[in-house]
């Protein structure tokens, strides 16, 4: 129950990784120091709270998946919301204030929050506080932490409106009193970041989510040689800044080390997305040469004794392991070497000031340290500025102290993005820079996020290859710089290369050689269906694919089932079929070279390639990227997606190719129909919408 004595609202937040909750719970703590009461709970809990029946102001934090989204926790609650028998003044009474999370490198912007927000404006619902979209594209925190600063202000507005509607004339005098204070408070956290003494009028507000220091009690670093800032480095004015820094979360997990001995739980217990499957590796294949810039492999996996199903066009998850010399780094700088093995049981702390503590669910009752560091936290996921805050409190070193301090504060949002985000900076990394710092092995559990299994597109046909699943990927890289001294590569990526390393034939010419298991490794998987990125259920429908490097994945499926159907129903009409490929260098990284074999049989219409780094001694350069041949390809385009209502797949990066694959569209069909960007974008958006565009991208 809520205290009595703070005003209650309540607190929804719906999460895929995390993110929304952690914000949920900042938002939760600091709204004690402004005399509130936050009754939070996930979306999906619907029998803990009842939105027809509320009188309080609402706040929802929610987050964007897949391909625009909502996340899995929020399934209920948004076909709940889009029953279309519900009459439009079914939340008319509802005041809520909504904060939605997204990725702007993805095409549907924060539409898990534009969705929820969306229906309950339809259903009558009213704002009291202005939407916020948060991009974590150029970082959450440029509009989450305005967002809320500006929330305590919006919810006093609203429960004082809520009082005066409910008649407590008693009242309104006292909130409107606390209301001016927290007027000259805004007021004051304004000026605050133009003058290096922050004074903070509202009593309130020194419990939350701002600590006024002053120069003179902080102790400097020491003038650095370095005229320019760097992780462990600042410069003015950062360095001569008072700083507005996060409150401390408090801590709330304890870690017992025990005797006893016993068995770490099965990886299944780990994934509460459905049912796992402990599959062999049969085959490893080298797709590209040595010298190519990326290394792309193809892993086949029998599930013949599964009861493992998918369609061609379905993703599925890996569930993988940090990498294991990380892991011993990690317990080495802890201290903690000899202790990896032994036993722990995690539990919350007694007296903890957090509300509502629990145990994180990813993490076992019992099992040992290195279970849970490898198998359960994300160790390479980049610190949050409520973590870099909890750390200054086990750094030593007076220098490095201040550093992590200002990283976490307002004045250096623009050094944390830099230096730490965009540096894909790591938890080994800072400890590695900050060498004072030691924090404990609980502190870790509460900050580190769940180590989420890895996604990747099917690239084979069931009907093809019975028993049989195969997967395209790229060994990622991370070069080292400025901010992490040592290169990586990517987490389930470089598990999987080395797990198969003895599958790969070690020539140098490794170009379409391949390696038949032997062993008996295994990974464990489950499936992700994909409820859209499958063939046209017309087989005479015509289709278009889209898929520069490894975003070849998929259609490879694709055109294996597509023969198959062939060779099984010869009386069927089938639709043309295109596929647009490109790759830098023919010899070097031209993945599926027997597309030519698809072509041959008639199961692809038309085949067009492009090489993006290949050298010509032709007069006309041929083109270099998918969208440059889609543009030469035009009238046969708009023809297939207009005229004979066709499917467009795209399947790839992002941010370098569809993006510009969707301009190259655009362009399109605003020359063919002979009309402007703006009706051509339109048109584009009534065929996604009817999802004759579909994409099957990644950042």
């Amino acid at each position: 129950m809520c205290c009595e004595s703070k005003r209650r609202f309540l607190l929804l937040y719906a999460t895929q990784k995390g993110q929304a909750k952690a914000i949920a719970e900042e938002i939760q703590q600091q709204a004690g120091a402004h005399g509130l009461e936050a009754d939070m709970h996930c979306i999906s809990e619907m029998d803990k709270y009842n939105l027809e029946t509320e009188k309080d102001p609402v706040v929802i934090v929610i987050s964007t998946t897949g391909t625009g989204d909502p996340p899995d926790t929020a399934h209920k609650f948004v076909k709940k919301i889009q029953d279309k028998t519900l009459p439009p003044d079914h939340f008319a009474h509802l005041q809520y204030g909504l904060l939605g999370l997204g990725d702007s490198e993805y095409m549907f912007f924060c539409n898990g929050g534009r969705t929820v927000d969306r229906r309950l404006q339809e259903l009558g619902a009213q704002h009291f506080y202005d939407t916020g979209l948060a991009d974590d594209c150029v970082g959450l925190e440029l509009v989450v932490d305005p967002w809320i600063d500006g929330l305590w202000f919006a919810l006093k507005e609203a429960l004082q409106l809520q009082k005066e509607k409910e008649g407590m004339n008693s009242a309104v005098n006292a909130v409107s009193s606390s209301l001016s204070t927290a007027s000259h408070a805004v007021h004051e956290l304004k000026l605050g970041s133009e003058v290096k003494n922050l004074k903070l009028e509202d009593e309130g507000a020194r419990g939350s989510d701002v600590l006024s220091q002053k120069l003179d009690d902080i102790n400097l670093v020491a003038p650095a040689r370095d005229t320019k800032p760097s992780l462990v480095h600042s410069v003015p004015p950062v360095s001569q800044s008072a700083l507005n820094i996060p409150a401390l979360p408090p801590e709330y997990i304890e870690v017992e080390f025990q005797d006893t001995q016993g068995e770490n739980p099965h990886l299944s217990s780990l994934i509460s997305e459905g049912t796992t499957f402990e599959v062999p590796i049969t085959k490893a294949v080298h797709l590209t040469r040595e010298d190519a810039i990326k290394t792309a492999l193809l892993l086949e996996l029998d599930i013949a004794d599964t009861a493992f199903e998918y369609q061609p066009g379905d993703a599925f998850c890996v569930i993988c392991p940090n990498n294991v010399s990380e892991v011993e780094e990690l317990l080495n700088i802890l201290g903690l070497s000899e202790k990896g093995d032994d036993f722990v049981c995690v539990k919350v702390k007694q007296g903890t000031k957090k509300k509502g503590a629990s145990c994180p669910q990813h993490i076992p009752g019992r099992s040992t340290l290195k279970f849970i560091l490898t198998w359960c936290l994300e160790i390479r996921a980049i610190p949050k500025k409520a973590f870099l805050r909890a750390l200054v409190e086990y750094t030593s070193d007076a220098g490095e102290k201040r550093r992590l301090q200002e990283l976490c504060s307002r004045q250096g949002t623009s050094d944390y993005s830099r230096f730490i985000r965009d540096s894909n900076v790591c938890l080994l990394d800072l400890l590695h820079a900050f060498p004072s710092c030691k924090p404990s092995l609980g502190l870790l559990i509460e900050h580190l996020p769940k180590l989420h299994a890895r996604s990747y597109s099917v690239s084979s046909s069931n009907l093809y290859q019975p028993g049989r699943l195969c997967f395209v990927f790229n060994v990622v890289e991370f070069p080292a710089g400025p901010s992490r001294p040592v290169s990586r590569k990517g987490v389930c990526t470089g598990w999987l290369a080395e797990l198969v390393a003895p599958l790969l034939n070690p020539s140098k010419n490794s170009q379409g050689t391949e390696g038949k298991s032997s062993s008996t490794e295994k990974i464990s998987i489950f499936p992700r269906p994909n409820n859209a990125f499958h063939l046209p259920a017309d087989p005479s429908v015509p289709f278009i694919m889209v898929g520069p490097g490894t975003g070849i994945s998929p259609f490879i499926g694709f055109l294996q089932h597509r023969q198959k159907l062939r060779e099984q129903h010869t009386d069927w009409i089938f639709g043309e079929t295109w596929l647009f490929f490109g790759c830098r260098h023919r010899d070097r990284d031209y993945l599926f070279k027997q597309l030519r074999c698809f072509l041959e049989n008639g199961t692809l219409t038309h085949l067009k390639v492009c090489f993006s780094r290949d050298s010509s001694t032709v007069e006309v350069a041929p083109p270099k990227y998918v969208q440059d041949v889609l543009r030469l390809c035009s009238k046969e385009v708009a023809r297939v997606l207009l005229k004979e209502r066709g499917y467009f797949y795209i399947c790839g990066d992002k941010k370098h190719m569809a993006d510009d694959v969707r301009d190259a569209i655009v362009d399109i069909l605003s020359m063919e129909m002979g009309t402007d960007k703006l009706e051509a974008m339109k048109i584009l958006a009534m065929l996604q919408e009817a999802k004759q565009y579909l994409q099957d991208v990644w950042s």
